[in-house]
């Protein structure tokens, strides 16, 4: 390729390195804004990766979140069960509606915009009003879900360790317990709203004509993060995400996380020499620690997921270029790494939790292990083991 010709200037091919995409000419070229402005190139090899990989995200992003729907159903169906009914397990079920949210709202996504069309094509009809109105939608419900999803888990965390702290079985205690996790969910899905309405106010649509068919299409309007003239609310907006939706939760995760642990090992040294004589108490105590084990790998799964896309965040508004040289290449990654965190809960419950196994058997496939249905709930704080269940004293 000797050169190509757009608005009267003549293009050298070492200026049609990987970057944004020109569509007159179909090849990725750096427009004459980057040039004069001196904006970054992407890295070859990182913008060579994000190529090759957008063009199977759409299947694999399908592909997990119909599974993705599938289980967080079964989780929302068995959480719900009136003998299943515990502080944590009401989190669980906000967690996993938020993220079935998160993956329904993703899938005419991925089907439009990388499955029916290339995520590099732009058209008339994959840029339709109709299409990127839905695609300003998605934005705004799946950053909220996704915050909502998050911050569950730093309730998880903190609701877990109180149990552990002060257990009860005071009845009266037990019930009140239930209903103020119920308040706390409900309470977490509207901040995380109110949170978001900067968000909402920053993201818009505008029309470009067109010039190979004298049509209109239709983008999201940029948010030039990253440079001198990037909008005040635009700022406003990227702190806030980063910081209450990304850093804080992880802090906060990290923080109770650490002292669940810290507080499980205190309890099980305390009790070891009085419970190594009882089977039944040694079981309890196994089956408690499994529990905590299942729920702190549900918090590091969300760490790991979630703080290095609040730093690439950070890193997007302080550094000139590289929210388009780094974020966005990265995006497709990011996308399904989450993803597959929201995917991936029902597989540890069934693992990790015989209790919950048990109540998706016997819910789902008419499976009767034991005859847990004469029996009521005895601890009511955990997904317990089938040895602590009273029909198991009882036998």
């Amino acid at each position: 390729m000797a050169g190509l010709t757009w608005r009267g200037q003549t293009w050298r091919e070492e200026d049609c390195l990987p970057g944004i995409w020109y569509l007159e000419n179909n090849v990725r070229c750096r427009t004459m804004d980057q040039l004069t402005m001196g904006q970054p190139v992407v890295d070859e090899n990182l913008q060579r990766f994000s190529g090759w990989y957008g063009g199977y995200h759409g299947y694999v992003s399908l592909c997990v979140c119909l599974s993705g729907i599938v289980t967080n159903t079964f989780n929302v169906t068995v959480l719900t069960r009136r003998k299943m009914r515990t502080p944590v397990n009401q989190i669980l079920t906000g967690l996993a509606f938020s993220d079935m949210v998160t993956m329904l709202s993703y899938v005419p996504f991925a089907t439009h915009f990388y499955c029916v069309y290339t995520p590099s094509d732009t058209s008339p009809a994959k840029n339709s009003y109709g299409w990127m109105f839905f695609l300003l939608f998605h934005i705004n419900l799946t950053t909220v879900t996704h915050t909502v999803s998050i911050w569950m888990c730093v309730v998880l965390a903190i609701v877990r360790y109180m149990h552990i702290r002060s257990p009860t079985r005071v009845p009266s205690v037990r019930f009140r317990r239930i209903s103020q996790s119920t308040y706390l969910v409900l309470l977490v899905y509207v901040l995380s709203t109110l949170v978001m309405i900067p968000n909402f106010m920053t993201n818009e649509l505008v029309a470009e004509p067109n010039n190979s068919s004298n049509e209109t299409i239709w983008m999201l309007k940029s948010l030039d993060l990253g440079r001198n003239d990037t909008g005040s609310l635009v700022l406003v907006n990227v702190w806030m995400y980063a910081i209450l939706a990304k850093l804080s939760p992880c802090f906060l995760m990290s923080v109770f996380g650490s002292l669940l642990l810290h507080q499980l090992r205190s309890k099980i040294n305390q009790r070891r020499d009085f419970l190594k004589f009882s089977v039944a108490n040694s079981s309890k105590l196994r089956e408690h620690s499994r529990t905590t084990k299942m729920l702190i790998t549900v918090i590091v799964l969300f760490i790991v997921t979630e703080l290095p896309q609040g730093v690439l965040i950070i890193l997007s508004a302080t550094r000139s270029g590289f929210f388009d040289t780094v974020y966005l290449p990265l995006g497709d990654v990011m996308d399904i790494v989450a993803l597959v965190n929201n995917a991936i809960n029902f597989v540890l419950y069934c693992s990790m939790s015989t209790k919950f196994r048990e109540t998706f058997l016997r819910l789902y496939f008419r499976c009767r292990t034991y005859q847990e249905e004469e029996c009521e709930e005895e601890n009511g704080y955990v997904l317990r083991d089938k040895n602590d269940s009273c029909c198991s004293n009882n036998n």
